[in-house]
């Protein structure tokens, strides 16, 4: 037997970038953005606070350009070879986001 009911549903039709306020969505895509999380357990400063901010690609890649230099910036004399190219990268030609072809 077969049970129907009109139920409502919430979706999300857009996510704004939390930096500059632009949309994130692609036509025919969806929404294309990065995401900057962080859940802080027992023991550190922020204990059970948690974090999500939802980036632009513009806004993202500043953003990661900005960790890649701090990182240049704390190991610059540092005698570990500082390649950061691929700065938090993880997978490269991963169109279908399986895992793909991995970076190291």
């Amino acid at each position: 037997m077969k049970i129907a009911a009109m139920e409502q549903a919430e979706s999300v039709r857009d996510v704004l970038c939390d930096v500059c306020g632009t949309s994130t969505r692609i036509q025919g895509d969806g929404s294309q953005f990065g995401t900057l999380r962080a859940s802080w357990g027992y023991g550190s400063a922020h204990d059970g606070e948690r974090y999500e901010v939802h980036l632009c690609e513009p806004c993202f890649f500043r953003t990661l350009s900005g960790l890649s230099r701090d990182r240049m910036v704390n190991f610059m004399f540092s005698e570990e070879d500082q390649d950061l190219s691929d700065f938090g990268r993880v997978a490269r030609d991963d169109l279908s986001n399986d895992g793909g072809n991995s970076v190291t």
